[in-house]
């Protein structure tokens, strides 16, 4: 196969709803969203305005990290890193370890709520776990170091010295697999999409009919659109200086690490606080 087909059938694999990646038991607000009467009177404007708004905020924030995540692991770039193989220190592995961590704890203390912080983690670790069972002998890793990479990094997770959350260890994954950058952040928007519809139907909100009536047509554009605006995003985190990241972002500074002046944000938080408020909820199905 050439690597269009290549490409082509990891989106396949990787769209899998049967994959066990625990999306299933989140639905990233919707059920508090619904229980706190926001949306409107009609199930299909409450799904398609969250849904909206959701993927929105969910793009600006989690993209930055997906992209450079992807590019540590599949080039080892970093454009703010120059670093002498010659001086003695880390091998590239650890250094590689130490750059995504680094991009992980960042995302950790930008997420605003224990419960999507705690759906995060449980579905990024599932990730790892989906490659170290599932995928790890992939011919479609570009060098052997690449799965020792992903262990590596689960080892932290698990010991608890790294977060581990869903948009860092969905980079890692699509970037060990091979996918491209572009692809991979469009089927991470497209999943975050078919997961909220898939919510609505199990709250009975909507019918499943109806959940992919609308992920044809309403999705399709929310998605595109909201990919395209947050693509160039990167997050600011200049890692060979130290420099704060709000610095890196601030278009008037000295120290900027890269050339956008803009990063991660928290673009609506008013589902910020739906989402904190889901455990307070009386009876719930999701666990966020």
């Amino acid at each position: 196969m050439d690597d269009d087909d290549d490409q082509t059938y990891l989106l396949l694999l990787l769209s899998d709803s049967n994959l066990p990646t625990g999306s299933f038991v989140a639905s990233s607000g919707f059920e508090s969203y619904i229980k706190h009467g926001f949306g409107g009177a009609s199930d299909d404007i409450r799904t398609t305005s969250f849904m909206s708004d959701s993927i929105s905020a969910y793009a600006r924030s989690a993209l930055p990290f997906v992209s450079d995540v992807h590019r540590v692991v599949t080039t080892g770039e970093d454009a703010t890193i120059d670093v002498d193989d010659d001086v003695e220190g880390p091998s590239n592995s650890e250094r590689y370890l130490q750059k995504i961590q680094d991009l992980d704890d960042l995302y950790d203390v930008m997420t605003l709520n224990h419960v999507t912080r705690r759906a995060s983690k449980s579905q990024g670790v599932a990730l790892l776990t989906l490659y170290s069972k599932g995928f790890s002998e992939s011919p479609y890793s570009s060098t052997s170091t690449l799965p020792s990479l992903v262990t590596n990094y689960k080892t932290l997770v698990r010991a608890k010295r790294a977060p581990g959350h869903l948009p860092i260890c969905w980079g890692i994954l699509t970037g060990v697999l091979g996918l491209s950058l572009e692809r991979s952040l469009y089927l991470h928007i497209f999943l975050h999409a078919r997961s909220l519809l898939s919510a609505s139907v199990r709250l009975n909100e909507i019918g499943p009919y109806n959940a992919q009536q609308l992920l044809l047509h309403v999705s399709r554009g929310i998605i595109k659109t909201e990919v395209e605006r947050c693509m160039n995003l990167r997050t600011g985190l200049n890692l060979r200086t130290g420099i704060n990241p709000s610095m890196c972002m601030n278009p008037h500074s000295e120290h900027q690490g890269y050339p956008h002046s803009e990063g991660p944000a928290n673009t609506w938080p008013l589902g910020e606080i739906l989402a904190a408020r889901h455990d307070l909820q009386h009876s719930r199905i999701f666990n966020s």
